[in-house]
C-alpha cells in the first residue's frame, strides 16, 4: 500500500482494495474463538451485516453505537457502517445507566449494538435502567420517550435470545436478504473520504463528554501512517488487547493493520496471559498496549512459558514509558523495533511517533516526531506565539486528520480550534532542533505550589530512575498555606524494600526542594479508565482523603 492508495479512500473501499489483493491471507483471528477469517471471508461477512443495517432502515449519516468488549461482531460493524454511511458511535464499557443514556441522547443514535457484559456489569440491566421502556417495546421499530431516536436495539452473544425490544444478532443478521448486493454497491458508491464515519466520545475528565466526528479520511489515512512508522507489511500480525471503543483499539489497531494488509488478532479482554498465548500461538509480530500491560505480561507469573521471540515492533501509547520497561520489552520481548505514539481523540489519534529505528533514550524521553502531511507547532500558552526550540508551551497541530468537530457542541469545537485551522491539544510540550517532542503534561495538570508552577511528568521521569520504582504518578493535592503541594502514588517492583523516606531523600538530592513530593504513597494500581488512562484525580481524592487534606484554594 503507497500513500497514493489511502487518498480519497472510505473505510468500505480499503476493504475492498485488500480484499483484491490478499484474498485467502488471514484478516482476521481470535485465539480463544478458534475464529479465522480469510479477507474474502471477512468481507462477506461485512457485507451481509452491511445490507442488515440498510434492511434496519439506516440510512448514511445515521448514528449506529457499538458497546461492548473487543467482539467480533464489533470489528464486522466497523467495516460495516463504512460501506453503509451509518456513523459508528463507540461506547465505553465501563459505563453506567446515566453515562449510556447521555451518550445515546446526545448522538442522537438510531441503533445500539450491545454484548451481554463485561465483568460482573449487565449491560441489558443497565440499558433497562437507562431506559425503562423498554420493558414495554413491542415489534417494530422502538418509540422511547427518553431515548426518542432509539429505533433498534440488537444483542451480541453466542446464546442470546430475543426480549422486549431487543433484537438477537442473529436475527439481525438474516434481514440482509431484504437487500440486495447491488443496492448495498450502491450506497457504498454515494460515500465521499471526507463525510463523518465514526464518533468517539472524550472522557469527560472537564463537563460533559464530547462526540468527536471523525471522517474516512482522518481514520485511514492517519492508520495508514502509523503502520508506516512501524515498518508493517501483509507478513505482520499484530495482537490487539487495547478496547475497540477508544482510537487506540479501531485505528491503531484493526485499521492499521488492514491498510498494510496485515492480520488483526485480538484479545476480547485484557489478560495479559491471554495476550501472551495469541502472541505465541499465533507468533505474531506486532503487539499494542499502554505501558501498565506490558508491565502486567512481563510481570506474569506464567510468562516463561510462551514464546514472544517473533515479536519485532508494535506501539505503546497512553502514559510515559518506564525506560526498564522498554529494555525489557526490546530486550525480553524481542520487540526491537516498538514504536511511542502520542496525540488524542480530536486528531484521529496519532499526531507524532518514534521511528523503528529510534534509539531506546529517545523512545522513552520524547513521543517522536510529527506523522507525514502533519503540521505541529508549540505555542506560548498565554501569548499564541510560536516558541522557539526546547521551549515550552500548548502543541498544536494541523491538517487531515483534526476532526470535523464535536458533534452538535459548536461552542466547544471553537474553544479547541482555531480559525486557521489548528487543533490546540492543552498538552504542554517541548520540540527539539530534530522535530522530536517531549511531553510534560497537561496543561491543567500543573501543580501550582505557592505561585510555582511544577509539571508532574518532569518529577515522574526524574523517580523512574530510582531503584525499586515500577511505576510513579505524580499530582497535586490541596494545601492551606501553598495552594497545592506535591504527592506521588508510587508502585514498587517485585520485592523491593525502598520506604517513603527513602523516595522523598532521593527527591532531596536531585531535584529542586519544592519539587520533592510532600506525600508518598504505594500502591498495587493505578484507577484507570477502560481505554487504559490512569486518572489521576481518583488518586489525588484518595490522596486527600488518607492524608486527611483540607481542600484548598490553588495559589
Amino acid at each position: 500500500m503507497r500513500p497514493d492508495d489511502v487518498e480519497g479512500l472510505t473505510v468500505g473501499g480499503l476493504l475492498d482494495l485488500v480484499t483484491e489483493r490478499r484474498p485467502e491471507d488471514d484478516a482476521l483471528v481470535y485465539v480463544d474463538r478458534g475464529l479465522r477469517y480469510s479477507y474474502v471471508e471477512f468481507k462477506e461477512v461485512v457485507e451481509s451485516c452491511a445490507r442488515a443495517l440498510m434492511a434496519l432502515g439506516l440510512e448514511k449519516g445515521d448514528h449506529v453505537a457499538v458497546w461492548g468488549q473487543n467482539v467480533p461482531e464489533w470489528v464486522t460493524l466497523q467495516f460495516a457502517t463504512g460501506k453503509t454511511g451509518t456513523v459508528l458511535v463507540t461506547i465505553n464499557p465501563a459505563y453506567k445507566a446515566n453515562e449510556l443514556k447521555y451518550v445515546l441522547e446526545q448522538s442522537d443514535a438510531a441503533a445500539l449494538f450491545l454484548t451481554e457484559g463485561v465483568k460482573g456489569a449487565d449491560f441489558v440491566e443497565i440499558l433497562r435502567e437507562a431506559a425503562p421502556g423498554l420493558a414495554d417495546a413491542e415489534g417494530g421499530e422502538l418509540e422511547l420517550e427518553e431515548l426518542p431516536y432509539l429505533k433498534h436495539v440488537v444483542l451480541i452473544g453466542d446464546e442470546a435470545e430475543s426480549s422486549p425490544g431487543i433484537t438477537s444478532y442473529d436475527e439481525f443478521i438474516e434481514e440482509a436478504e431484504k437487500v440486495a448486493e447491488d443496492e448495498l454497491r450502491e450506497r457504498q458508491g454515494s460515500l465521499d473520504a471526507d463525510e463523518v464515519i465514526n464518533m468517539q466520545y472524550t472522557s469527560g475528565t472537564t463537563g460533559f463528554p464530547k462526540g468527536v466526528q471523525l471522517t474516512h479520511e482522518n481514520i485511514v489515512k492517519n492508520a495508514f501512517y502509523i503502520g508506516e512508522c512501524m515498518e508493517l507489511g501483509p507478513e505482520d500480525r499484530v495482537c490487539i488487547p487495547v478496547p475497540f471503543f477508544h482510537c487506540f483499539g479501531c485505528v491503531l489497531g484493526t485499521l492499521n493493520i488492514v491498510t498494510h494488509e496485515g492480520t488483526m488478532v485480538p484479545v476480547e479482554q485484557f489478560d495479559a496471559e491471554e495476550v501472551l498465548k495469541a502472541v505465541h500461538e499465533e507468533r505474531c509480530t506486532a503487539l499494542l498496549g499502554v505501558p501498565t500491560m506490558f508491565i502486567a505480561e512481563l510481570g506474569h507469573e506464567n510468562y516463561g512459558e510462551y514464546d514472544t521471540s517473533s515479536l519485532r515492533t508494535g506501539i505503546m501509547a497512553g502514559s510515559p514509558c518506564p525506560e526498564e520497561v522498554m529494555k525489557q520489552v526490546v530486550n525480553d520481548m524481542g520487540a526491537e523495533e516498538i514504536t511511542i505514539a502520542y496525540g488524542q481523540t480530536e486528531s484521529s489519534p496519532v499526531i507524532t511517533q518514534t521511528r523503528t529505528e529510534d534509539p531506546i533514550k529517545l523512545r522513552v524521553s520524547t513521543v517522536g516526531r510529527k506523522l507525514p502531511d502533519v503540521e505541529v507547532k508549540i505555542v506560548d500558552v498565554d501569548t499564541g506565539e510560536e516558541v522557539g526550540h526546547d521551549e515550552q508551551g500548548d502543541l498544536c497541530t494541523r491538517g487531515y486528520h483534526v476532526m470535523k468537530g464535536y458533534y452538535k457542541m459548536s461552542d466547544e469545537t471553537a474553544e479547541v480550534i482555531d480559525d486557521e485551522g489548528w487543533l490546540h491539544t492543552g498538552d504542554l510540550a517541548i520540540m527539539d532542533e530534530n522535530g522530536y517532542v517531549r511531553i510534560m503534561g497537561r496543561a491543567d495538570d500543573t501543580i501550582i505550589r505557592g505561585g510555582e508552577n511544577i509539571y508532574p511528568r518532569e518529577i515522574e521521569e526524574f523517580l523512574y530512575t530510582l531503584e525499586g520504582v515500577s511505576d510513579v504518578q505524580v499530582y497535586g493535592v490541596p494545601d492551606e498555606k501553598y495552594g497545592e503541594k506535591v504527592a506521588a502514588a508510587v508502585i514498587k517492583k517485585q520485592d523491593a524494600s525502598i520506604t517513603e523516606e527513602d523516595v522523598k531523600e532521593y527527591c532531596r538530592e536531585g531535584i529542586a526542594h519544592h519539587k520533592v513530593p510532600e506525600y508518598v504513597d504505594f500502591v498495587e494500581e493505578y484507577p484507570m479508565t477502560a481505554s487504559g488512562k490512569i486518572q489521576k484525580y481518583k488518586l489525588r481524592e484518595a490522596a486527600v482523603e488518607r492524608h486527611d487534606l483540607e481542600t484548598a484554594d490553588t495559589a
